[in-house]
């Protein structure tokens, strides 16, 4: 009986990519559904993330004529991520009561609906009035952007169980392809046809893409898992890997309400082309991200380096956005675009491994394979990358106010470097650890003493 329990207890340990062995087994060639799955998560990565970013060129120079202080305008920005923070770990703890597909799909609506009302600020009065509806505004959609993208990662993680690294990587290039577009399409629509325009144009866009998602998307029972966040979060390693998701995207949400007050003020562009400077950062990271998450789900013990690099990559490029005053360097625009695509490269290092590894160590640590699980991960992801996304622009807009943009950015990549030692730190002790139990449990002299015994015996 009990080496029947110690067998089976053996057989439900996870292997060394991170999932359990049947899911492995899965064959290469894509079902309908998986296909299906794609193409619906491809829509909400692209057109949020176009939706997000087409705020970058022109509304901080608006809200500043609104009344809006930059440190204010950080703080609408930041708004966003905090209710997303929230949102997130709620949805999360719940999305087996409320449905992934109906999750998802009503976060579309929601967010398409409030896009266009964003457009609409501009009729507001200037002040406390401009203000408060722009925060209120933000609210929401950040509402309707954690319940889509929460029941995204677990919809893929349910779909691709094996290989969710390269799938994640590979619709990271519609998220690229969203930041990349947003920026300039935003500025020239501004431009060319005022406030209201950009918003409502892409607004519309995300509700057409409502109903095409609620044929297209399949169903994904589930069964309601006694895990909770809680038992989750409080395991170190998962710990260590969220501060590097808040850090890498405190460093990301810090460029939202500075970086083109910088690039007006320091390089004297246009609006119009303040969208293009984006380019670098989003292209780069969504053509690499494919590739750094095929690395991931092949080479699964090249993730640690990955994630360490990564942060300290990231740290060194935003000591040099600026750059630092200490460097006595003069920014250049040439030099700005080059460290923006480094920046794009190191943050993709960095954020695709992560949620394949809190799923390894999720499954090492005894939770339950299944939606539960999932939904617990991609709520935990999106509520720590959504707190990053808070303090990078509220603290950033400060910074910036007070320091201005180069001693800013400096000191914003000391997240990514802490969090870069921390990993660091803490993969050695984990090394050393493991090294010295398993020495201890196989002991040089025992071969030989065995060997002797067993010579000894005939």
């Amino acid at each position: 009986m009990g080496s029947r329990a110690a067998d089976g207890a053996e057989s439900q340990r996870p292997p060394e990519d991170g999932v359990p062995e049947a899911l492995g087994e899965e064959s290469r060639k894509l079902t309908k559904e998986q296909l299906f799955t794609m193409a619906a998560t491809a829509s909400i990565n692209f057109s949020s993330m176009i939706c997000y970013s087409i705020l970058g060129p022109f509304f901080p120079s608006e809200a500043e004529k609104k009344g809006a202080s930059n440190t204010i305008v950080g703080l609408i920005f930041g708004c966003f991520a905090l209710v997303n923070f929230s949102t997130s770990l709620i949805l999360g703890n719940y999305i087996t009561h409320i449905g992934a597909k109906f999750m998802f799909v009503a976060g579309m609506f929601v967010s398409g609906c409030v896009t266009i009302l964003f457009g609409m600020l501009d009729k507001v009065p200037s002040g406390p009035m401009f203000i408060g509806l722009c925060f209120l505004v933000r609210a929401m959609d950040a509402v309707g952007f954690a319940a889509a993208m929460t029941a995204s990662f677990s919809i893929l993680a349910k779909a691709f169980p094996s290989n969710i690294a390269t799938v994640l990587g590979s619709l990271e290039i519609f998220t690229g392809l969203g930041l990349v577009l947003g920026p300039p399409l935003g500025g020239f629509l501004y431009q060319s046809f005022g406030f209201e325009v950009p918003f409502i144009t892409l607004g519309c866009v995300v509700l057409v893409l409502v109903p095409v998602n609620m044929c297209i998307l399949p169903k994904y029972d589930s069964i309601p898992s006694k895990d909770s966040f809680w038992k989750l979060i409080l395991l170190p390693k998962v710990l260590i890997l969220c501060f590097t998701i808040f850090s890498l995207s405190a460093c990301l949400g810090f460029l939202d309400p500075t970086m083109s007050l910088f690039i007006l003020k320091k390089f004297k562009l246009p609006a119009g082309y303040v969208g293009l400077v984006f380019l670098g950062l989003a292209l780069s990271y969504s053509l690499s991200s494919p590739l750094l998450g095929l690395l991931s789900d092949k080479l699964p013990y090249l993730r640690k380096w990955l994630l360490v690099s990564g942060s300290l990559m990231t740290a060194l490029c935003f000591f040099m956005l600026g750059p630092a005053p200490v460097l006595h360097i003069e920014s250049q625009l040439w030099m700005f675009v080059l460290v923006l695509v480094l920046v794009g490269f190191s943050l993709g290092m960095s954020a695709i491994p992560v949620f394949p590894e809190i799923l390894h160590c999720a499954y090492e640590n005894g939770f339950e394979e299944g939606l539960s699980l999932l939904g617990l991960v991609s709520g935990l992801f999106s509520a720590m990358w959504s707190l990053g996304a808070f303090t990078g622009p509220t603290l950033g807009g400060f910074l910036n106010e007070k320091l201005g943009f180069e001693w800013a950015s400096a000191i914003q990549g000391g997240w990514a470097l802490l969090s870069g030692l921390a990993t660091g730190i803490f993969y050695i002790t984990e090394a050393t650890r493991r090294s010295s139990s398993s020495s201890l449990q196989n002991p040089p002299g025992n071969n030989e003493e065995r060997t002797h015994l067993m010579g000894s015996e005939t």
